[in-house]
């Protein structure tokens, strides 16, 4: 996932183009017992998503105001859905904790599109609908956020040949002064890669801009069921986790735990993260020649969101 692009440089190349056994897992995933990032902290805020909360979820294009909001071969959708399609669903899912999980889908509309500010309204291979959920509002509203604590959410991704399902943060400063901005990418998923996904650390902007990340090969399928995905995050410093075990930095061969060089910045300005769940599509890969009527509509599943402190 390391050499594919960032979803910063995504979003400028879209406006140029208008679920776990992990007994094998000992080389990628530290195995000790007590790196279980949820002991010793209180689970403070948890959505289970037995319904959708639009009181602390905000549905349609990332809350910016440097841009559009939009990246990727998609629009997303605002709360009821756009050009006729609702991507955003509480289903039935036996597996799930409580037996509901929230659904964002991506359809593929086919036609040229009339979605507000969206550059692909007119370009074929940019005509989906899909969905993203943020606590968050473009005008810097913060509907619910955190300094520190380990974030987790319960995930199912979808087997696709463009689909880019994300989980991650942003800090509250950046909706209003992007010049800057802190990106916490929790897990950013390829559809066509089951077993590999990236997490990212990202400090935008200068003076100082900083990025760290690392590849994480997972001894499952990740498209098969679900599985759970976390960072934590404190003063000075974020540790990305799968299964509540701290991943490999593929660089050091060690536990990744990243600085974050802005956090006095953070402390000063009393910031605060905001988190996202998207389902995107990339724009870096081959559009699908043609494209099977299996992969018109995709989807991924939420099992929960939790907060511990």
């Amino acid at each position: 996932m390391l050499p594919s692009l960032s979803r910063r440089s995504l979003l400028k190349h879209g406006a140029a183009f208008i679920g776990c056994d992990l007994a094998c897992a000992g080389k990628l995933i530290a195995a000790e017992k007590d790196d279980d990032p949820t002991l010793g902290r209180e689970l403070v805020f948890e959505d289970n998503f037995e319904t959708l909360d639009w009181s602390i979820w905000n549905a349609g294009p990332k809350a910016t105001t440097s841009d559009t909001g939009f990246y990727g071969r998609s629009a997303f959708a605002k709360k009821g859905g756009e050009e006729g399609f609702d991507p955003y669903a509480i289903v039935d899912d036996p597996v799930a904790e409580r037996g509901k999980a929230l659904k964002l889908s991506a359809k593929y509309i086919g036609r040229t599109m009339n979605v507000r500010k969206y550059y692909g309204n007119t370009l074929a291979e940019f005509q989906w609908i899909s969905g993203n959920l943020q606590m968050a509002m473009k005008d810097g509203t913060i509907l619910k956020g955190w300094r520190n604590g380990y974030f987790e959410a319960r995930m199912i991704f979808p087997r696709h040949p463009l689909s880019w399902p994300a989980f991650w943060m942003l800090n509250g400063k950046s909706i209003l002064a992007p010049k800057t901005s802190i990106e916490l990418d929790i897990v950013e998923h390829k559809g066509w890669e089951p077993t590999v996904y990236g997490t990212y650390m990202h400090e935008w902007g200068q003076p100082g801009e900083n990025s760290r990340s690392t590849g994480v090969d997972t001894p499952v399928d990740m498209t098969k069921g679900y599985y759970r995905y976390g960072m934590l995050i404190d003063d000075s410093r974020c540790v990305p986790f799968f299964e509540r075990k701290p991943v490999i930095d593929k660089k050091t061969g060690r536990p990744a735990d990243w600085r974050l060089t802005r956090s006095g910045q953070l402390n000063d300005e009393h910031d605060i993260f905001w988190p996202l769940l998207t389902l995107a599509l990339r724009t870096d890969v081959p559009f699908p020649q043609p494209l099977k009527d299996e992969d018109r509509l995709t989807e991924m599943r939420v099992d929960y969101f939790k907060v511990f402190l």
